[in-house]
């Protein structure tokens, strides 16, 4: 949000939230990571039991996650007032690469959860397919980084989680990232990200089709 000084309790957010109701069509839950918010269970239920003057359910929730959570995924798909309407789930890089996003995304920290520490790509694929099994409408989202971040590996690798749903790319842009030095990376080319959406069409049908 631009600063510390800028940020809002949740309470406020719930507020501002209910205030708007009857102009709003939903709420997307993104981040940062929401799901390391131990609250967000509560949070979902909250705003999908606003109601309009007339009574009527108006809100729907979308939650935008890394799915490096599953334990907070399955806890939300529990119960029904809790479960998302929509789930968008980032796909970074093949799951066996994910441990190079440590130092980045989770500062050399292992990822742990009831005090287990497991690999991030099982983490991915275990969020994968319960949201797959919840059968909640879903997507899945990459970034479609430069210098060739991204191989044809990579999305061979990551096409059996998707599986039917829909798989978006969107280009790479500069000027607001974490690590400097990717500010200086030009943006891909259409040419690129058009190749990459072949390749990633490609993979599922093959995937889809018991070819690897």
């Amino acid at each position: 949000m631009g600063g510390e000084d800028r940020l809002i309790s949740p309470e406020d957010a719930f507020a501002h939230i209910k205030k708007r109701r009857s102009v709003l069509g939903g709420v997307v839950l993104s981040g940062g990571e929401p799901c390391l918010w131990n609250d967000l269970p509560d949070y979902v239920r909250e705003i999908k039991n606003l109601r309009l003057p007339n009574g009527n359910v108006k809100l729907s929730v979308k939650l935008d996650t890394n799915g490096m959570f599953p334990a907070m995924l399955e806890k939300l798909f529990s119960r029904e007032e809790t479960t998302p309407d929509y789930v968008a789930l980032d796909l970074k890089i093949a799951p066996f690469r994910y441990a190079e996003l440590l130092p980045a995304v989770f500062g050399h920290q292992p990822i742990e959860e009831n005090g287990d520490t497991f690999n991030p790509g099982e983490l991915l694929r275990q969020s994968a397919a319960l949201i797959r099994q919840a059968g909640i409408a879903h997507e899945y989202r990459t970034l479609a980084l430069p210098c060739g971040y991204i191989t044809e590996k990579d999305i061979e690798e990551l096409a059996p989680l998707v599986f039917d749903a829909p798989w978006h790319f969107r280009p790479f842009r500069g000027g607001n990232c974490l690590d400097s030095a990717w500010d200086s990376y030009e943006e891909p080319e259409s040419e690129a990200l058009a190749k990459r959406k072949t390749l990633a069409k490609k993979a599922v049908e093959l995937g889809k089709n018991g070819m690897y």
